[in-house]
Formats: structure tokens, C-alpha cells, sequence
């Protein structure tokens, strides 16, 4: 039995080593193998008679393919515009271009029939007054059900409530704002296209309109009156509704009734109640429901008791216990000078007063 090199049958044709041996002379090492160039011949070079046997194949292009650089360009493209989507919301072009409407506001003061009625305690007034059932500060403003709209979700139709919310308790229920000390609180709430008009009604205060500060806001005049219980009695509702795809109406309707006693006087004196209506109406579009903010652009206020010839659109100026309203009606009305509100005042009736 041969080796298993040898085949069964021996060595081919007795040639030691068999038929490889003539063949030695042609075996290529790998250096060799590797160095040849590859050529293949053309048909019309195979066909001719003095054409060279075999042509030359062209050099492989390096470098990335047209298809390879228009994958490129496309990813490029679609990551450029992601970006730019992110950072530019869709909605932002119609929102900027979107003036903010002016404020319009209207303060009636309400004149009270006979003296006001006054007492040393102020749970008593408010014990014998509609005010009796009312909740104290900001639970007197709670949230209704809150259900998504058409083009609103659920926490966005609750992030326009509690906005509104907010802008009620700073702006009606803050000490330092009711009697004047700070406008900062209710200022941070506005949309900063309204920020001209806030600033402008409180270094000229006027009113006509769109520059009371009393439409913007609740205070009094802290030289006259103060606070003599900060446990505030709140009434009221809130109401949204979707205007178009971009923004949200939310309308607020609350009263708001103070102990108020005079500036400076101490427990001893008499307190009386003063009664505060506001109607106001909020715009949100999708930035301010972002920032939490607000655009008002409807106040409509009520106060009483107050005397009707007294101006209330820097300050509200509350009759105080044992006090009557000053004869004389509201400011005079102008017919000849444009834009010009017409002067309101009413009567605060017997019944909203406390039966002390």
C-alpha cells in the first residue's frame, strides 16, 4: 500500500514524483500571481489577424458612486429639515405675524343707596352678606372638566384654564397688588404684545377705555382704605372654547368681595365690604399656552360701593362703613372727541349689601 501521497496505482508514466515534475518550470509563486495584470480580449481584437490577442480592461473607479453621493445629499437634506422643523414650530409663522388685539375694558362703579353698613368683626359681615356661601381665595376659582377640542389635546385645553386661573389670583387675590405696592405679578402673566399697553396704563392712567389700570387689575387706594381680613371670598366660572386650529377663548367670571377698613386704623374700627365683579376674557395661542401666559382682551368690571364722581380707573375708591356715596353722576361724556367711552355708573343694590 503506497503512502498517501502515492496513488493505488503507483506513480503515473514511472516518472518519479509522476506528471508534475514537467510541469516545475511553469508553477507560479504568489508574488508573481499577484503582480499580472488582467486583460481579456474583444471580439473584433479575437477576429482580427494582427490585432493584439487580448485588451487592457479598465481601472475600477475609486471613490464614492453617483448613487452613494445622492444617498449623501438626501440624508443630508432630511436632517437639515428635521432640525429646522424643531426649532420652528409650524404654527409660529401665523402667531408672529398676528398683531395682539388691543385691551378694551369698562369699570362701573356702584353707588349704594343709604350709608354702607359696617362692623368690627369682619366674618361677621360676611356671615350676613350673599357672600356667606362664597370659597376663600383661590378655591373659589376651581377648574372645570376639561375636554380636548378639535385641534387642542386635553393638557393644553388645562394648561388655558389654569393660565386664566393664575392671572385671577395674582391679579385679584395678591396682597401687594390690591394695594398697590406691585403690578409685577399680573404683568409676567400678559402676552409681550400687550406689555405697551400695561406699562402705558400705569404711567398715564386714563380713562378711555384701553388705559385703566383698574381694568387690568384690583387695587385701592392704599392711602384710604386697607385690608381688613385677607381671607378674600371668591365666586365664579370659567369657560374655554377652541376660536380657530391656532388659539383657545377662555372666559373668566368671578366676584371677588374685601373686609376693608380705613388706612391705618387698627381692629377696633369698623369694616365694611367691598364687591368686585370681573368679567374677563382670554386668547391663547399655542406659544402663550407654552409660556404660560395670556392676551386679555376683554375686562369688564363692577364695583360697589363707590361714589359715581369719584374716578375709579387708577384706583378703586371704597365707601367705607357708616359712609354715603357723594352726590353728583359719573365724569361727563364727550360726543365730539373720537373713541371716547361713554361714563358709566349704577346703583349697588340694597341686597348685596350685608344686613348688619
Amino acid at each position: 500500500m503506497g503512502g498517501p501521497a502515492i496513488p493505488p496505482e503507483g506513480t503515473p508514466e514511472g516518472i518519479p514524483g509522476g506528471g508534475e515534475d514537467e510541469y516545475r518550470s511553469v508553477v507560479f509563486d504568489e508574488s508573481f500571481v499577484r503582480a499580472a495584470r488582467l486583460q481579456e480580449s474583444s471580439a473584433r481584437e479575437r477576429l482580427g489577424d494582427h490585432a493584439p490577442a487580448v485588451r487592457r480592461r479598465a481601472p475600477l473607479h475609486r471613490g464614492l458612486s453617483r448613487q452613494a453621493l445622492v444617498l449623501v445629499v438626501l440624508i443630508a437634506v432630511a436632517f437639515g429639515t428635521a432640525i429646522y422643523m424643531g426649532i420652528r414650530h409650524p404654527y409660529q409663522s401665523a402667531v408672529a405675524t398676528r398683531p395682539a388685539e388691543p385691551l378694551r375694558m369698562t369699570v362701573v362703579p356702584l353707588a349704594p343707596i343709604g350709608k354702607v353698613p359696617g362692623a368690627t368683626d369682619p366674618e361677621d359681615l360676611y356671615a350676613h352678606s350673599p357672600a356667606a356661601e362664597f370659597a376663600i381665595g383661590a378655591e373659589g376659582i376651581p377648574l372645570p372638566a376639561a375636554r380636548r377640542t378639535a385641534h387642542f389635546s386635553d393638557s393644553q385645553v388645562v394648561a388655558a384654564l389654569t393660565t386664566a386661573k393664575d392671572y385671577l389670583v395674582r391679579s385679584s387675590l395678591y396682597p401687594e397688588v390690591i394695594d398697590g405696592r406691585d403690578v409685577r405679578p399680573v404683568r409676567i402673566m400678559l402676552d409681550s404684545r400687550q406689555l405697551e399697553q400695561f406699562d402705558q396704563s400705569f404711567r398715564h392712567p386714563v380713562a378711555d377705555g384701553r388705559h385703566a389700570p383698574t381694568g387690568w387689575l384690583v387695587r385701592f387706594d392704599s392711602t384710604e382704605a386697607q385690608l381688613a381680613d385677607r381671607s378674600i371670598r371668591v365666586r365664579g366660572t370659567l369657560r374655554v372654547t377652541e376660536t380657530d386650529a391656532a388659539t383657545l377663548d377662555v372666559t373668566a367670571d368671578h366676584t371677588f368681595v374685601y373686609a376693608v377698613r380705613p388706612a391705618g386704623a387698627g381692629a377696633e374700627a369698623a369694616a365694611s365690604l367691598l364687591t368686585v365683579r370681573r368679567v374677563l376674557h382670554f386668547r391663547m395661542d399655542r406659544n402663550d399656552l407654552r409660556l404660560h401666559q395670556a392676551q386679555l382682551l376683554g375686562s369688564s368690571v363692577q364695583a360697589g360701593p363707590l361714589s359715581c364722581g369719584v374716578d375709579a380707573a387708577n384706583h378703586l375708591h371704597p365707601l367705607l362703613a357708616g359712609r354715603t356715596a357723594k352726590p353728583g353722576g359719573p365724569p361727563g361724556t364727550d360726543p365730539y372727541t373720537p373713541d371716547t367711552p361713554t361714563s358709566l355708573c349704577g346703583s349697588l343694590a340694597r341686597a348685596a349689601q350685608p344686613k348688619i
